[in-house]
């Protein structure tokens, strides 16, 4: 029995997201998808107030909660509301769906961190969300740059770490 832990983010577009994030130190697996919006079983077409989030499997003896999050501030912009590259909207905010105390004290400290740092032009407005349920997006989007290469994305790596 492993003992590995999930992890529920949002920063634009869930492919680029995804296609990071896959091969990184004790990513174990991930699932794009939809959370913190209104309507139950959204789709891509009926995702109301949705992000487009991804669930990350990760072995917790190969990484932490702390080092996804330092991460994920470097692959997204995390200053502008509901907004990565050309994509705009809420599905598009930059979020962290925390699912106990313990989580949402690290993304705070994290927060704090990347703001202390300067290397953005100005203050995360990332939300601390409370998990509430992942819904797994279509299977056409899972795995979507994996599948098409020189497919859209607006996510890529800056800075070195933060932590």
């Amino acid at each position: 029995m492993n003992n590995y832990k999930k992890a529920y983010i949002a920063g634009g577009c869930f492919w680029g997201m995804e296609d990071l994030f896959r091969v990184r130190p004790g990513v174990v697996d991930t699932e794009v998808g939809y959370m913190g919006g209104e309507n139950d079983n959204p789709t891509y077409r009926n995702h109301l107030g949705h992000a487009e989030g991804i669930e990350i499997t990760y072995n917790p003896e190969e990484t932490s909660f702390k080092l996804l999050l330092d991460y994920f501030f470097r692959i997204h912009n995390p200053t502008t509301i509901d907004r990565q590259g050309n994509d705009r909207g809420s599905s598009y905010r930059s979020a962290i769906f925390f699912q106990n105390d313990e989580e949402k004290e690290i993304a705070e400290e994290v927060i704090k961190i990347v703001d202390a740092s300067n290397k953005w032009e100005a203050k995360a407005v990332t939300t601390l969300e409370p998990y509430s349920t992942f819904w797994p997006a279509e299977p056409e989007h899972q795995d979507y740059l994996a599948k098409k290469p020189n497919g859209y994305t607006c996510h890529f790596e800056r800075f070195g770490t933060f932590i």
